[in-house]
C-alpha cells in the first residue's frame, strides 16, 4: 500500500521507469503529448489549406511529403502514449475492481488513488484518440493529394512531370515504392487465388471446357466465320459495290465477336467461382471490355486492308502497300490492351502517382512510334513500286491529309513525352486512337449505307423490281428515293460521329469508353495557369470543321444528285442551293460559338455595338443582305434569268448574300447589289415566258405591191429554223406616210438570247430576196441647199429634191 500511494503521487509517466530502461542506455527526448497533439493539429490544418491551394504537382508532392512525415509524427507520438496507457491500467488492476454494491467501502487514500488514476486514464485515452486520429487524417490526406495528381495527370495538360529520359521517370520500373509493391503483390495472390480457385475440385471440368472453347474460338473461328461470309457476298448478295462495303463491316464485326467471345469464356472461367473478390472481379470486367475495343482496331485494320480478297477492298491503295500496313492495326490493338489493363491495374490497385505516369508514358511512346512508323512504311512501299516500275494507286488530297496529320500528332506525343509532359502525350494518344476509330467505322458505314440504298432501289435488283411494280414507280423515281434514303442514311451517321468525337465517348455504348480517356481529361479545368478550356476549344474547332464539310457535302450532294432529278427548273434548283447554304453558315456559326461555350446572354454589349456598327457603317450591308434573302424566298428573278436594271442587260449567274453577278454578252460581268433590285424597276426577259421575240420594221416606196413584199417577208421568217411555227409569224401594216409604207414583221424564238442573232440572220436573208425579186427599200427625202453664183443681187437657187 505504501507503494502504491508513492506511485501515485509521482508522477505518471515516469513510473517504474528504472525497471524498464537499460542502466546505459542514452535518455530519449520524452514527447509531451498536450504539447505535441496541439502542434500535430495545427499543422494538419495548415496541409489542407494548402492543399486546396495549391497549382502545381511539385506542390502537391512536397505537400504529400509533409502529409506523410506528419502522420509518422502522430504514429510515434500514439507509440509514447501507449506505455503510458499501459502503466495507468497496470496500477488499477493492483489495486482491483471497486467494492460491489453493499460490500465494506474502501479506505479514503484508496479511493483517492482510484479516482487520480481513472481520471488519468481517461485523459491519456482522449490523447491516444486525438492522436490516432491525426495520423488517419493524414494517412487520408495523403490518399487524397495523390488522387489529385493522378487526376491532374488526365485534366492538366500543360502539366510536367518529367521526361521519359529522366531517372525519376523510370525509378518505378528498378526502385519500387513499398506500399505500390505491396499492392501490388496484395492484387497478384488474389489473382492467383482466384485462378486457382477455378482449378479446384468441382470447378476443374467447367473451368477447362471453358478454356478449350475459348482457345478453340480464338484459333479458328474467324477463319471459319470469314468463308461463311465470303460465300454470303458471292452466292447472296447482288453483284455490285455493295459486296464491298458489306465484307468490309462484316470482318471488322467478326473479329470482334470471336475475340470477345473467347474473353468471354476467360470472362466466366474467373468469375463463376464465389469465392472471387471484388477487385478480381472488376479487373476482370474491364480487362474483357478493353479486349472487346482492341479488337474493333484489328477488325477494322482487316475490314479496310482486306489482304485477302484485294479487289475488293473498299481503300484505293495498292496491294504491296496494303500488305507492308497489315501488322500495323494488331500490334496497335496489343500495345493499347496490355498497356491499358496496366492502367486500369494503377487505377483500382491505387499505386503511386509516378507509377501511373510510367505507365501513361510508355503506352503514348509505344502507340506514337506505331503511328508514326505507319505513314513512313507506306512511303517507303510507294517509291520502292516506283523504282521497281510498278503504278502505286493516285493518292487523293484527303489522305495525303491524313497521313500528315498522323505524323504531325506522332511527333508532338514524342516532343512532349521528351519534354515531360506526359498528360499532353495521353491526351493526344488517346484522341490520335478514338479519332482514328470513329472515321474508320465513319467510311465503312457511309458506304454501306449508300451502296445498300443503290442496291435496295436499283432496276436492276430483285428488290428494286419488286418495289418498282408494287408501287407503280418509275427508273426516275428509284432513283430519287435511293439518293434521298443515302443521304438521310450519311446525315445521321454523321451526326453520330460528331457526337462522337466531340464528347470524346460515345455515350455508354463504347468498350471501356475508350479508357477513360475523354471524361477525364475534358473536365473543364483547362491548362495550368491559363484560362483556356482544352474541351471546348477542341470541340469548337472539331465541330467547325465538321460542319463546314457536312454543309458543302450537302450542298454538293443538293446541286449535283438530289435536285437534277426532281422536276425544278435550273434557276429554281440554284436558288434553293444557295439559300441553303447561306442557312448552313449561319447555322454553323452559331453553334460554334455555342461549343466554346460562349453565353448568349453575355454578348449584350457585342450586340450593343454591332446595332451602333449597323447604324452607321454596317447599314448597306444589312440592307443588301436582307435584300437578298427577300430574292431568294420570293423569286422575283432567279439564277439564269435574262434581266435589264440601270440600262444593264445580262444573264443572272449567282446571286450571293450581298451582291448579286449578272453576265454581259461579251462574257463581262457586272455586281450589282441586291437593294437595287428591291427598290428599283426590273425587267425580267424570262419570268413569265421564256420565249422571244424577233420583230423587224422596214419601210417601203408607196408604189410598191404589199402583198408581194408581205409574202416576201412571212416566207423568210418561216424559213428560219430558229422561228417557231406557233405562234405563226405574221407582218403587220405599222404606218403610212409620205416617206412611204412601214411594215412590222414579228416571230417568236425559243429564247431571248437569241433574238439579236436571229434578226441578224433574217435581215441578210430579206435583202438578199428582196434584191431578187426587184424590192428597193424607200429612200427618204433629204434637202440640199447650194449656193450659186451671184446673179442677181437677194436671189437664192434652192433645189429640193
Amino acid at each position: 500500500m505504501v507503494f502504491i500511494i508513492a506511485a501515485a503521487g509521482a508522477p505518471i509517466n515516469a513510473c517504474f521507469a528504472a525497471d524498464t530502461k537499460p542502466a546505459n542506455a542514452p535518455a530519449a527526448p520524452k514527447l509531451v503529448a498536450s504539447v505535441e497533439l496541439p502542434k500535430l493539429q495545427k499543422q494538419l490544418d495548415s496541409i489542407k489549406q494548402r492543399v486546396s491551394a495549391a497549382t502545381s504537382d511539385n506542390q502537391l508532392s512536397a505537400l504529400n511529403d509533409e502529409t506523410l512525415q506528419l502522420a509518422a509524427d502522430a504514429d510515434a507520438l500514439v507509440a509514447s502514449i501507449q506505455p503510458d496507457r499501459a502503466q495507468v491500467q497496470a496500477q488499477l488492476d493492483i489495486l482491483g475492481p471497486p467494492p460491489a454494491e453493499g460490500a465494506m467501502p474502501e479506505t479514503g487514500v484508496v479511493a483517492q488513488q482510484r479516482n487520480t488514476l481513472n481520471k488519468s486514464k481517461t485523459l491519456i485515452d482522449g490523447q491516444l484518440e486525438h492522436a490516432k486520429a491525426i495520423s488517419t487524417g493524414a494517412v487520408n490526406l495523403s490518399v487524397q493529394i495523390v488522387d489529385i495528381r493522378r487526376n491532374a495527370l488526365r485534366t492538366q495538360m500543360a502539366l510536367n512531370s518529367g521526361s521519359i529520359l529522366s531517372g525519376g521517370f523510370w525509378s518505378p520500373l528498378f526502385n519500387t515504392a513499398p506500399e505500390d509493391a505491396r499492392r501490388l503483390d496484395n492484387f497478384g495472390e488474389q489473382l492467383k487465388e482466384a485462378w486457382l480457385a477455378a482449378w479446384e475440385p468441382g470447378w476443374r471440368f467447367g473451368s477447362a471446357a471453358l478454356l478449350i472453347m475459348a482457345l478453340a474460338v480464338w484459333a479458328f473461328g474467324s477463319r471459319l466465320l470469314d468463308r461463311l461470309l465470303a460465300w454470303f457476298c458471292i452466292n447472296v448478295l447482288p453483284e455490285g459495290r455493295l459486296r464491298r462495303s458489306f465484307l468490309a463491316t462484316a470482318t471488322a464485326l467478326i473479329t470482334v465477336f470471336s475475340v470477345g467471345l473467347g474473353a468471354q469464356f476467360i470472362l466466366l472461367l474467373i468469375l463463376r467461382h464465389p469465392d472471387a473478390s471484388q477487385l478480381v472481379i472488376d479487373f476482370t470486367i474491364e480487362i474483357f471490355k478493353l479486349t472487346l475495343f482492341s479488337a474493333l482496331i484489328a477488325g477494322l485494320g482487316r475490314g479496310l486492308l482486306s489482304i485477302k480478297r484485294p479487289s475488293w477492298r473498299l481503300l484505293s491503295i495498292a496491294d504491296p502497300v496494303a500488305v507492308a500496313m497489315r501488322s500495323l492495326p494488331p500490334m496497335l490493338a496489343s500495345f493499347i490492351l496490355v498497356f491499358g489493363a496496366v492502367e486500369q491495374m494503377n487505377n483500382l490497385v491505387g499505386t503511386s502517382v509516378a507509377t501511373t505516369i510510367f505507365g501513361n508514358g510508355i503506352s503514348a511512346l509505344l502507340v506514337a512510334l506505331t503511328a508514326g512508323y505507319g505513314p513512313l512504311r507506306t512511303n517507303r512501299t510507294r517509291r520502292k513500286l516506283l523504282a521497281e516500275g510498278g503504278e502505286p494507286e493516285a493518292r487523293r488530297t484527303i489522305a495525303g491529309l491524313i497521313h500528315l496529320c498522323i505524323t504531325v500528332t506522332a511527333v508532338a506525343i514524342l516532343l512532349s513525352l521528351l519534354i515531360g509532359y506526359i498528360a499532353l502525350a495521353r491526351f493526344l494518344t488517346y484522341e490520335l486512337i478514338w479519332v482514328g476509330i470513329v472515321l474508320s467505322c465513319l467510311y465503312l458505314l457511309i458506304h454501306l449505307v449508300v451502296d445498300l440504298s443503290d442496291s435496295l432501289f436499283s432496276p436492276a435488283t430483285l428488290i428494286g423490281q419488286r418495289i418498282k411494280h408494287s408501287l407503280g414507280l418509275d427508273d426516275r423515281h428509284l432513283g430519287q428515293a435511293s439518293t434521298l434514303l443515302a443521304a438521310i442514311g450519311k446525315t445521321v451517321l454523321i451526326l453520330l460521329a460528331a457526337v462522337a468525337l466531340l464528347n470524346g465517348t460515345f455515350g455508354s455504348t463504347t468498350p471501356l469508353a475508350l479508357l477513360n480517356k475523354a471524361v477525364d481529361m475534358w473536365g473543364g479545368k483547362g491548362l495550368e495557369k491559363l484560362n483556356i478550356v482544352p474541351a471546348h476549344v477542341m470541340n469548337a474547332l472539331i465541330f467547325l470543321a465538321i460542319g463546314i464539310y457536312v454543309l458543302r457535302s450537302a450542298r454538293r450532294w443538293l446541286d449535283k444528285d438530289f435536285l437534277p432529278k426532281t422536276m425544278m427548273e435550273p434557276g429554281m434548283r440554284a436558288s434553293l442551293v444557295i439559300l441553303f447554304s447561306n442557312m448552313g453558315y449561319v447555322l454553323i456559326a452559331l453553334m460554334t460559338l455555342s461549343t466554346l461555350g460562349i453565353q448568349w446572354n453575355n454578348l449584350a454589349w457585342i450586340v450593343s455595338a454591332l446595332s451602333v456598327g449597323i447604324g452607321f457603317g454596317l447599314q448597306e450591308i444589312v440592307k443588301n443582305f436582307i435584300s437578298g434573302i427577300i430574292l431568294l424566298i420570293e423569286r422575283p428573278v432567279k439564277v439564269g434569268d435574262l434581266i435589264t436594271i440601270s440600262g444593264v442587260e445580262g444573264d443572272i449567274r449567282r446571286i450571293n448574300v450581298r451582291a448579286t453577278e449578272i453576265q454581259l454578252g461579251d462574257r463581262s460581268t457586272v455586281i450589282v447589289p441586291n437593294s437595287q433590285f428591291i427598290s428599283q424597276n426590273v425587267r425580267n426577259a424570262t419570268m413569265g415566258n421564256a420565249q422571244g421575240v424577233a420583230t423587224i420594221a422596214l419601210t417601203f416606196p408607196l408604189d410598191i405591191d404589199p402583198e408581194q413584199v408581205r409574202n416576201l417577208l412571212l416566207e423568210t421568217y418561216r424559213d428560219h429554223e430558229s422561228i417557231q411555227d406557233t405562234p405563226a409569224p405574221s407582218v403587220t401594216f405599222s404606218q403610212l406616210g409620205p416617206s412611204g409604207i412601214v411594215l412590222s414583221v414579228t416571230g417568236f424564238v425559243s429564247s431571248p438570247r437569241i433574238v439579236a442573232g436571229t434578226k441578224s440572220d433574217l435581215l441578210f436573208e430579206m435583202l438578199k430576196r428582196m434584191r431578187a425579186a426587184g424590192i428597193v427599200l424607200s429612200t427618204p427625202q433629204k434637202m440640199i441647199l447650194e449656193n450659186s453664183p451671184p446673179a442677181a443681187p437677194g436671189i437664192l437657187d434652192t433645189t429640193v429634191q
